[in-house]
């Protein structure tokens, strides 16, 4: 198969581009830096900022003159602070662009890379599959562009383009340069607090998983066009529902206190534990203030705490992925023992400061 990935040299599009690699495929890259790792492992790396559609327009049409089938469309601009222009233009716009690319040039699959947080609203949510509507407002612009941008792709899919949209949640593993950087820095800075009661259970999910749950739908996607199915080392369950036009959680499918996993994270990386907390209130409090303070001095920088950060941290949220395992034959490999003994070798052997 032959297959582009916007955002390749990012964490998740990277460990996409690897798996697709790994088993024989030819990749394309699109991303607006060089990336010459990605070059030499043979991936044809295509520079261009996805707010642009020249840009993904030309990209796109490079790809598809050369037999490119489908676009795995990984990148976005994430994050909890920031002008609504700037997300709107990478998460919203750029997504209509690759769109409308696929249409043009005739790429007939696209797997987009969407968030649980399109559905999060604030309050606990257990277990829930994706019948959860989306809620009326979201707290920080990349939750509310996110879900904008999952609703066109899903309402993209008709006889000429088949899409699909994966919700990996808190996706944590080697290569990180995220998540861990970030709990790293504030805990040698001592800004780190545990927010709430700390019993609140979160869904993760390991890097090697997520990959594999996009060429899993994008396999679901060739097959129900009429295509044969690429393996991608799961056994697909045969279903009565179509995957194209739908949206699927992912998860590791073993819910885990937000602060034990968030300790968990710390010691791979030799980090001592989260131990000064606050309340709930208290974090959502500071947090209206300070973006208060943020824009009224016009502050480019995230601000220690937002109140979409604060809910984030002490609400549950974890979700039922039947619907991933039964129609994308999905099933998390990895254990968490397993995933963290690979991310302590990778922060021993100086990966987070590569």
């Amino acid at each position: 198969m032959k297959a582009l990935v916007t955002g390749g040299g990012g964490f998740l599009g990277g460990a996409i581009v690897r798996q697709l690699l790994a088993r024989g495929d030819e990749v394309w890259s699109f991303a607006r830096g060089d990336y010459p790792e990605l070059k030499t492992q043979g991936v044809r790396v295509l520079r261009g900022d996805l707010a642009r559609a020249g840009d993904v327009d030309r990209c796109i049409a490079e790809a598809a003159g050369q037999g490119c089938e489908a676009v795995f469309h990984v990148a976005a601009l994430a994050g909890s602070w920031g002008p609504l222009s700037a997300y709107g233009a990478v998460n919203v716009d750029g997504t209509a662009h690759v769109l409308a690319a696929c249409r043009e040039h005739g790429l007939g699959r696209m797997v987009y890379t969407s968030s649980p947080s399109v559905v999060l609203c604030g309050r606990d949510v257990e277990g829930c599959d994706e019948s959860l509507p989306y809620p009326a407002h979201w707290l920080a612009h990349y939750p509310a562009t996110k879900a904008v941008a999952e609703q066109r792709v899903l309402a993209a899919n008709d006889g000429e383009l088949a899409t699909v949209s994966l919700r990996p949640h808190l996706i944590w593993g080697p290569g990180d340069g995220h998540l861990l950087p970030r709990l790293v820095d504030r805990s040698r800075r001592g800004r780190l607090r545990r927010i709430g009661a700390g019993d609140k259970l979160i869904d993760t999910v390991y890097i090697d998983d997520a990959a594999r749950a996009h060429l899993l739908a994008d396999d679901r996607l060739r097959a129900e066009r009429g295509g044969e199915a690429m393996a991608s080392g799961d056994e697909r369950r045969d279903s009565s529902e179509p995957v194209a036009g739908r949206a699927f959680f992912i998860t590791a499918d073993d819910p885990i206190e937000t602060w034990t996993m968030v300790n968990h994270l710390l010691a791979a990386a030799g980090e001592p534990p989260v131990t000064r907390s606050v309340s709930a209130r208290v974090a959502r409090n500071a947090g209206a203030v300070l973006e208060s303070i943020w824009r009224l001095l016009r502050l480019s920088t995230e601000p220690p705490m937002t109140r979409w950060v604060a809910e984030e941290l002490s609400t549950s949220h974890w979700f039922n992925i039947s619907a991933a395992r039964r129609d994308l034959g999905y099933a998390p490999q990895v254990s968490l023992e397993d995933g963290l003994a690979r991310l302590q070798t990778w922060c021993k052997g100086g990966g987070l400061q590569g």
